[in-house]
């Protein structure tokens, strides 16, 4: 098979190298959508990969005297082609693990062959079905679920007589986190009343806009609150184009979940909005993540991103499992040393719960405030929707589903 990867030797400093040049590397394939619509996902996910393992091994890049060696391999958001570069990882590279895909979509895909080679794939999409009717024991997942998404963004704002009508995306991250958003808004006293899908990269949001006022304007029903929430991944946000088409006039405010800081540019338009996200650079108050933003900004100009820290943090993850395993990759020891997993973060403390090896974690409830900003990104000044901490949502305060029964 024609390889599509770039190997990259991690090593510090040459007397790191000589202190274990004798050491079996610890080998990671990082398999996901390096071109493709989660292009710029993908690589926060890696440059925060990075970071995250030169944090954790205070710069030597090796843990338990091995040193980290990561394969990139570009699935270009092709679930077929995914499966097969996983496959390569497992049985040509013979890497421990596989992280990766991001599109929730292709990450479903490739589960089974974790299974089929008993090795360990920790992938970056968000869907339910992920850690849910999809999962195996070969699944640890670091990222927030849908239902995670959902269950904050509904404690954000829902109560008795809060009426929603949802947007998203037609596959398995929008219909997943749709359908998790209505459990926990009706756990909360609030209610689902319509619910619209349109392909991934729809740009016209006008007919969908108009499906959404009607099923909300006449309800008397909703006297808490009309909401639209939208799900929604990539460049494009239609919240905005739906602002333009004043929900105001039928007393329906917006609402969503955090995003990539291109995106939030356009919520700009949104000031007010609220809803719960799971990271915001300035945020979380730690030492860790006080280190990630000041190093970020030294070595690339700009601020690190939303899945910048979930790839940090799956950096963190990996190298404290290993260490409890006692240096051992085994996929058994692994395995082991995940279950019931307490590690560090940009964000704080995590958990992986060990029913489903789904990483438990807090969000954060904001009100978008408007600002001009210089430091996003590197020589550009921006007016954006800045997401203004109303308080943290802890752990204890969402009831995470267990979905893989």
């Amino acid at each position: 098979m024609k390889r599509f990867f770039v190997t990259i030797t991690l090593a510090a400093s040459t007397l790191a190298f000589n202190a274990t040049i004798q050491a079996e590397p610890i080998k990671i394939a990082h398999v996901t959508g390096f071109s493709g619509p989660l292009a710029a996902y993908a690589e926060q996910l890696s440059v925060g990969m990075a970071m995250g393992f030169e944090y954790a091994t205070e710069g030597s890049l090796t843990i338990e005297g091995r040193p980290i060696e990561i394969l990139r391999k570009d699935t270009q958001s092709d679930p077929a082609r995914a499966r097969a570069l996983v496959e390569e990882a497992y049985a040509e590279d013979n890497v421990h693990l596989v992280v990766g895909p991001v599109a929730s979509g292709v990450a479903l895909a490739t589960l089974p062959i974790a299974e089929e080679y008993e090795r360990i794939i920790m992938p970056e999409g968000v869907a339910d079905a992920i850690t849910g009717s999809q999962w195996n024991r070969y699944v640890v997942r670091i990222g927030r679920n849908s239902s995670q998404d959902a269950i904050s963004n509904a404690v954000a704002i829902g109560e008795p007589g809060v009426c929603v009508a949802t947007i998203a995306q037609d596959y398995a991250f929008g219909r997943d986190g749709v359908a998790a958003y209505k459990r926990a808004l009706h756990s909360v006293g609030g209610q689902v009343v319509h619910e619209e899908y349109l392909p991934t990269d729809a740009t016209d949001f006008t007919a969908a806009a108009q499906r959404l006022f009607n099923a909300l304007r006449n309800r008397n029903d909703c006297d808490k609150g009309k909401h639209i929430f939208s799900i929604w991944a990539g460049a494009t946000n239609p919240l905005p184009r739906i602002q333009d088409l004043q929900p105001q006039r039928f007393g329906i405010q917006l609402t969503s979940g955090g995003n990539i800081l291109p995106a939030l540019v356009s919520n700009a338009d949104l000031p007010g909005m609220e809803g719960a996200t799971f990271y915001y650079f300035e945020l979380p108050k730690n030492p860790i993540n006080d280190w990630f933003v000041a190093e970020h900004f030294k070595r690339h100009n700009a601020a690190p991103d939303f899945f910048t820290a979930q790839g940090f943090s799956q950096a963190m993850a990996i190298t404290a499992a290993i260490r409890k395993s006692g240096g051992s990759t085994d996929t058994e020891d692994l395995l082991a040393a995940f279950k019931g997993l307490d590690f560090d973060t940009p964000k704080g403390r995590m958990h992986i719960r060990a029913e489903d090896h789904q990483a438990l974690q807090a969000m954060y409830h904001f009100r978008t405030l408007v600002q001009e900003r210089d430091d996003w990104f590197a020589n550009r000044t921006v007016t954006a929707g800045v997401p203004e901490l109303v308080r943290i949502i802890e752990i204890d305060e969402m009831d995470i589903p267990i979905l893989n029964r």
